[in-house]
């Protein structure tokens, strides 16, 4: 698999230049800069694929002192954070997983300078068969392969789709307090990726009230960024386009089933890329200075941090 950055089609040339200050005759030097880096610290052991540490520059508008920082939280959480991703890419129950269709990237977009739009179908696992920690592993198998794969993501950002048909309340207990926080920390702060709105449709009674709660700890930036339809698709259509999404939602996307059989395929192809991951991550004994902990981290309890996408 190569190493070297992908030139970027022109229309995202541009848009990387305006809105990411993306210089493509210093990306190299950036690039060399995290790799020297991150070989200074005893701590950290991390990939320094060049396509890899080019999505950390973009998901940071080329900030280094930014990008470190992202780097060595989204190292640090895998140590944090196992609860999260506790299911291997190699367990048959992952696939099994997959193939629910709950993380459903939609491959097409109205223009190449659009962001990627993701489809999260919460409903579509059974809470007494699944754990959250597992339901989120396949999307961090998912979101990694996109970092090193998905320009548009990367350059113009990411909108999500999350379709509550079927969720339960059984489904958001499993949403704990301790694990909502650890995933808007990895989310907002250790990704690399700018999340540009959130549509959520199909939303059960009883969710409303989470919902406004949530949107509390929000600046006005983001909560402006939320988007509830209800069961109106047309009032969903108005954002994202009828015609790039999925057949089961009136559109000219693909079904869902051949999206996730291309993600099979996808990550069969990855399978010893993803088996190298397990050995990246960070010993907190070797960090030089005080080490960091889950209080650093994630506050203390009942504390919640500001939600930032950009």
């Amino acid at each position: 698999m190569s190493v070297a950055v992908r030139p970027l089609p022109p229309e995202l040339v541009e848009k990387a230049k305006a809105d990411l200050f993306e210089d493509a005759n210093k990306l190299q030097d950036s690039i060399q800069h995290l790799k020297d880096w991150i070989a200074k610290q005893p701590h950290l052991k991390a990939r320094t694929d060049d396509q890899w540490l080019a999505a950390f520059l973009r998901g940071c508008k080329f900030s280094l002192e930014r990008t470190k920082e992202k780097l060595d939280l989204y190292y640090s959480l895998k140590v944090f954070t196992s609860e999260l991703n506790t299911l291997n890419h190699r367990d048959s129950k992952f696939m099994e997983i997959l193939k629910l269709g709950i993380t459903v990237v939609l491959p097409k977009t109205e223009k190449i300078t659009d962001p990627r739009v993701i489809l999260i179908r919460s409903g579509m696992y059974s809470p007494g068969q699944y754990t959250i920690g597992e339901i989120l592993s396949i999307a961090n198998v998912i979101q990694k392969i996109m970092y090193l794969e998905d320009d548009q993501l990367m350059v113009n950002g990411g909108i999500s789709i999350m379709d509550l048909k079927g969720t339960s309340m059984a489904h958001f207990t499993q949403f704990t307090p301790t694990i909502m926080k650890k995933m808007v920390v990895a989310g907002q702060d250790a990704a690399p990726v700018r999340m540009k709105a959130a549509h959520y449709i199909n939303m059960p009674s009883g969710f409303e009230t989470l919902f406004n709660v949530g949107k509390t700890f929000m600046n006005e930036k983001n909560r402006n960024r939320l988007h509830v339809h209800g069961r109106d698709y047309e009032s969903l259509y108005k954002f994202v386009s009828k015609d790039i999404l999925p057949a089961e939602y009136g559109g000219n996307g693909g079904t869902i089933e051949e999206i996730t059989d291309y993600w099979a395929t996808k990550i069969e192809e990855y399978r010893h890329w993803l088996d190298e991951e397990e050995k990246y991550g960070t010993d907190e004994s070797k960090r030089p200075g005080k080490p960091k902990t889950s209080e650093d981290l994630f506050g203390v309890e009942g504390s919640f941090r500001k939600l930032d996408f950009d």
